[in-house]
């Protein structure tokens, strides 16, 4: 029996992927997280053989969660399972070492697959994916700015985008303002942006944040 963490800020949403799991034979639903946070501290004491997690959540998002996660258990598979297409987010989070990538309007079938897939140590690809790593190969340079950023500078840039200081970004991810202003340097020059209401209006036109 595969044990797996559902993380996600909206009730709702961990209830009904709980009643979904709960029809399986091979996977049980062990744990509830409606926040990064809250998340973490329980992988600390609790063993589990995957993660569903949400990007949008309070306190700790996807992102940085996803980051987190690699240093406390590195070993952990993780399925983000997001309101966000495939297209915005789901390159740069498998390079950050998520296990898989879907859409809250995949149907349940897919759902339940990509999580047995994930729980059991494999990839999952989806049809969508699978297109823009494809495109990815063929195409390098159709890539969209955010996605040619590292793990790191994608993080960097997610909180910048979102209005934060870089004292503040420097606090949440225990570097120094230095090294942030470092990052920034970097993400505008591979972005070819100047402000950081550059960096703003291009996640918001490009759907990365609300």
């Amino acid at each position: 029996m595969k044990k797996i963490l559902l993380v996600d800020d909206h009730n709702i949403v961990r209830q009904g992927l709980r009643n979904l799991i709960e029809l399986e034979s091979d996977l049980e639903v062990t744990g509830e997280a409606a926040s990064g946070l809250e998340a973490i501290k329980l992988v600390r004491s609790n063993q589990y053989d995957a993660i569903v997690m949400d990007i949008a959540m309070p306190d700790k998002n996807g992102v940085d969660t996803l980051h987190d996660l690699r240093h406390v258990a590195p070993e952990l598979p993780v399925l983000i399972l997001s309101g966000y297409g495939e297209e915005q987010y789901a390159l740069n989070l498998m390079r950050s070492g998520c296990k898989g990538y879907l859409s809250k309007d995949a149907d349940s079938e897919e759902i339940i697959k990509a999580i047995r897939t994930v729980a059991n140590g494999k990839r999952y690809i989806s049809a969508e994916l699978a297109e823009l790593m494809t495109n990815e190969l063929s195409n390098p340079s159709e890539k969209l700015l955010h996605e040619t950023l590292s793990d790191r500078e994608f993080q960097v840039f997610f909180k910048l985008a979102s209005g934060l200081s870089a004292t503040e970004i420097g606090e949440e991810l225990c570097i120094s303002v230095k090294t942030v202003s470092t990052y920034r340097t970097r993400i505008m020059e591979k972005m070819s942006l100047k402000t950081n209401a550059d960096l703003t209006y291009y996640a918001i036109k490009n759907q990365l944040i609300s």
